[in-house]
């Protein structure tokens, strides 16, 4: 009588795959937490020293936010961040 189990040879090497790819869920687990909790302290990408600053426009806006400046102060320095940058009369950047 033939059975099945008589061909069977085992799982063969694929079955190596299966603990890669529980070894890259968990990597891919531990990258999102970490930057997850990069993310909530404030830290930039890179973190430490090197950390991005925040635009200025952002910071005035949430200066106001939080009541540190009235609307009349608001108003006058976000014109005075929002204006062009001057150069020279012909519009030429740096030579």
């Amino acid at each position: 009588m033939y059975t099945q189990l008589a061909d069977w040879h085992g799982p063969g090497p694929w079955i190596l795959l299966i603990p890669l790819v529980w070894i890259a869920v968990v990597i891919l687990v531990i990258a999102v937490l970490r930057r997850t909790v990069r993310r909530q302290h404030g830290c930039a990408f890179g973190g430490g020293a090197g950390a991005v600053a925040e635009h200025p426009l952002a910071v005035l806006g949430r200066r106001y936010a939080e009541g540190d400046i009235d609307a009349e102060e608001y108003r006058a320095k976000r014109a005075v961040l929002s204006e062009p940058p001057r150069g020279d009369a012909r519009g030429g950047g740096a030579r």
